[in-house]
């Protein structure tokens, strides 16, 4: 079955952008996965296509319309029911590999991109979105976030990697970091290859890589590191 990507964003022609090239671009070319923007303007009833208004209770910016989100929600879940229906926002809960894998494992996803101050927080409750965020920085739109989304995921489908194994070994996968990697030449200004990766024994090898990762770990996360001590 093709992994499904439904966007609905103000700004189709954002995509599939980066999604077209490179790994995403030959998987969607071999149907493993397809890519449908949609136009929320498109759904506005207005001849102007308003799609936003001033936030009650005043303030700086414009919100987006619920009735106009509503409706290009209704129509894409109408068509693809069986889809999970995200919002990309800074308030959301954080995106782990955990999540990605698990949405890779699924039918696709429908994702809603936010612009301007954001949605209407009641078309977000009644349709029951999951909130979630790239992390701890403000975009300005869901479009470039959508766009890690799906790549986060479609990496993950069967036959878009080559060698399938590597996505055993990468960051978060273990609940770690990934090692530090290494190639020819075996000296670059005056920098050497640690000895052990050039032993051949592959029980130090792997032994030094999980002490390279477990090390950066704790060095620059410290809240993976203390969930991996836990484990």
């Amino acid at each position: 079955m093709t992994w499904r990507a439904v966007v609905l964003t103000l700004f189709p022609e954002m995509f599939p952008g980066p999604l077209a090239v490179s790994l995403a671009g030959k998987a969607r070319e071999a149907a493993l996965w397809s890519l449908d923007a949609v136009d929320i303007r498109g759904f506005a009833a207005d001849r102007h296509k308003t799609v936003d208004d001033t936030p009650f209770g005043g303030g700086p910016g414009m919100v987006m319309r619920p009735d106009v989100v509503d409706a290009a929600l209704d129509a894409a879940l109408s068509a693809h029911g069986a889809l999970p229906a995200i919002y990309l926002t800074p308030r959301g809960a954080p995106l782990t590999q955990a999540r990605v894998r698990a949405l890779a494992s699924g039918p696709g996803a429908v994702v809603l991109c936010g612009r301007y101050e954001g949605v209407d927080q009641r078309v977000i409750d009644r349709r029951g979105l999951e909130e979630l965020s790239l992390g701890d920085f403000v975009l300005s739109g869901g479009e470039p976030a959508a766009i890690a989304l799906i790549d986060a995921c479609v990496r993950l489908l069967p036959g878009v990697v080559g060698a399938a194994e590597t996505l055993a070994e990468e960051s978060f996968e273990r609940g770690l970091l990934e090692y530090p990697h290494f190639t020819r030449p075996a000296e670059w200004q005056g920098l050497k290859v640690p000895e052990v990766l050039l032993s051949g024994h592959h029980e130090k090898i792997q032994a030094w890589r999980l002490a390279e990762a477990e090390r950066a770990t704790r060095e620059r996360r410290p809240d993976l590191w203390s969930r991996y001590r836990a484990a």
